[in-house]
């Protein structure tokens, strides 16, 4: 065993040089990409700049080309990006074409604002996770968790709550309206408490439902059982449960890291934050191309920097268990009968989110009634009426139609490239840093760049890094399955690759991650929403969710109803999502628990299951 794991450890070094080369050749891709945007997209660098710099000046050629001439914009993208890379090792970033000023400072700047709100917001998330498992963590501390169902839906509505609207909400009501906090700015560390809980809400609850899943399989090993026979305390069994599931959620957590330091554009604009966020999406639609390019790549290097961190924390966390092949499976069967309750819920919940969408299809949502502006609630208007007097709740269900249909297919291909590319961790590792390294927004707006506008670019943009949490999971599920003590004796007995993926590892890996995709679905809808409130989505007056919200919110004071009800209808797929997901696998689960009791029987080898292959 020792020497596997020397063998495993060489391989390890001898492999690091490719990854860091795959990593380096993916960050210029992408920082390349940028660079030729305006080109891509097909317009006119010097004209963008000009309506940016002063909006009433005419755009004659002369004034073009002496843009042109100031930018160096003759010269082409190729030597543009060659004068730019040669920039950085001094330290030299360029200048914005906009103000002129020096990018490095400025972009540097936006960093460290983005990283103290990102620091705020994770203690936020990581408080909200700990709510979220602290029941399983209690009654698994007292030994009390046999029969207990997967958690509630709760955390799922928490999870399904949009940013953007939490935002809006407490900026309102808890900064204007109360005068608790300040609402808009960013000039001390009172500043910070609005926008990350806005961040920190959703991001928690996602966090302590992959938690909770996770702990009944930790609390049910040899180890916790043994603890309890010896009387050791509860507290201490609680306390080495949660770091045996920690290692196994940290590439998330680096996900969400970097997810929350450049993704948070719709918060920093609500509350006026000079974040990289902001920045970025400021520099993309004006095509300023140095700050947009220096942002971007420092994001990239935080991803590299917070896998490494990452992944130094979880062989800290999991000891010499992960190369020894010593780890027990966390993967166990549910109880064989769920409670009533919980078995209905996923059906109440679909008949619920089905009866709304069939009640207001009968409606006209583009029918305006001016005399019926922001109507409350009634018999005739169950949901409101908007700021045109149109009926909410036709526009809700409308809506549904075009935003649930996205979000399906895109959380399908999402699920099924997740799985795929987190089986091939070498390959898609460094992708799935520089992937969640480009926020929905920026991608958005490449997507347009290269295709155009039109309905489906929020999906594909939407799409392109929907999939990179997946395989983040798949991938750190996959190296603790591998490691464990059933499956080093399958190996010894002579099973090959194709044995193993296909009985051993699938079968724990994918309920685990179906879970995690469903959880998903409602963060997919909402990131399809927030395009469509930044206006890179659908354009009025379409019915979709993102736009409903964007219009209603500024009358989300004098009218709650026109944007609390799309939230409630986000916040119900959420915990249908959720409920379904705890029922939906249990098939899957229970064929796990099959391939437990049998594993000490092995079956014989096929032809093509060399032994020794591992």
């Amino acid at each position: 065993m020792n020497s596997r794991g020397s063998r495993g450890s060489g391989g390890s070094r001898r492999s690091r040089p490719g990854a860091l080369l795959w990593r380096a050749a993916l960050a210029a891709l992408l920082v390349c990409g940028i660079g030729l945007l305006p080109w891509l997209s097909r317009t006119d660098p010097a004209l963008t700049v000009l309506r940016t710099r002063s909006a009433d000046r005419d755009p004659t050629p002369e004034v073009l080309a002496d843009i042109r001439a100031q930018l160096g914009l003759d010269d082409g993208p190729l030597r543009l990006l060659g004068r730019w890379l040669a920039g950085l090792p001094r330290g030299d970033a360029g200048n914005s074409w906009i103000s002129g000023s020096a990018v490095a400072p400025e972009v540097l700047e936006a960093l460290g604002v983005s990283l103290l709100l990102m620091a705020v917001a994770l203690l936020v998330a990581l408080v909200t996770a700990a709510a979220v498992c602290a029941r399983t963590l209690r009654l698994g501390a007292r030994r009390r968790l046999a029969g207990r169902p997967a958690g509630g839906s709760g955390s799922a509505v928490l999870a399904a709550l949009p940013e953007f609207l939490t935002a809006s909400v407490l900026a309102t009501v808890v900064g204007v309206q109360w005068g608790w906090l300040p609402a808009l700015g960013w000039y001390g560390p009172q500043w910070t408490v609005l926008p990350a809980l806005a961040l920190g809400l959703p991001a928690g609850a996602v966090l302590g439902r992959l938690l909770d899943d996770q702990l009944p399989g930790a609390f049910a090993e040899p180890w916790a059982l043994a603890a309890a026979a010896r009387g050791l305390p509860g507290r201490a069994v609680a306390r080495q449960a949660l770091r045996r599931c920690v290692p196994g959620l940290l590439p998330n957590l680096g996900l969400f890291v970097v997810g929350l330091t450049g993704g948070s554009v719709a918060v920093e604009q609500i509350f006026d934050i000079p974040g990289l966020g902001r920045t970025t999406l400021r520099a993309a639609i004006a095509q300023d191309l140095p700050v947009l390019q220096a942002g971007t790549l420092l994001l990239v290097a935080l991803a590299a920097v917070t896998t490494a961190a990452v992944r130094l924390t979880a062989r800290r966390l999991t000891g010499p268990a992960l190369r020894d092949g010593a780890l027990q499976s966390l993967h166990r069967p549910p109880p064989p009968q769920q409670p009533t309750v919980r078995r209905i819920l996923p059906v109440a919940y679909g008949l619920l989110l089905s009866g709304v969408i069939m009640l207001g299809l009968p409606r006209d949502p583009l029918a305006l009634d001016t005399a019926a502006r922001l109507r409350a609630p009634s018999l005739a208007h169950p949901f409101g009426t908007d700021a045109l007097g149109r009926d909410v709740l036709a526009r809700v269900a409308h809506g549904a139609l075009d935003t649930l249909l996205l979000a399906l297919a895109v959380s399908a291909l999402a699920w099924l490239a997740g799985v795929l590319l987190g089986c091939l961790p070498a390959l898609s590792g460094p992708l799935v840093d520089t992937v969640n390294a480009v926020p929905p927004v920026l991608a958005a707006l490449l997507v347009t760049a290269v295709q155009g506008g039109g309905a489906g670019t929020p999906a594909l943009a939407v799409a392109v890094v929907a999939w990179a949490p997946l395989a983040a999971h798949t991938s750190a599920l996959l190296r603790q399955e591998r490691a464990t003590l059933h499956l080093t004796a399958t190996r010894a007995l002579g099973a090959g690759r194709t044995y193993l993926l296909r009985s051993e590892l699938l079968p724990a890996v994918l309920p685990s991650v179906t879970r995690h995709a469903l959880l998903r679905l409602p963060g997919i809808a909402l990131a399809l929403a927030s395009l469509g409130f930044l206006g890179l989505g659908a354009q009025p007056p379409s019915p979709e969710w993102g736009l409903l919200l964007a219009e209603n919110q500024p009358y989300a004071e004098r009218a709650p109803w026109a944007v609390l009800a799309p939230a409630a209808v986000l916040a119900l797929l959420g915990a249908l999502a959720v409920t379904a997901a705890g029922s939906g696998t249990r098939g899957t689960r229970r064929r796990t628990a099959a391939t437990a009791r049998a594993r000490v029987d092995v079956p014989a080898v096929a032809p093509d299951q060399s032994v020794g292959v591992t």
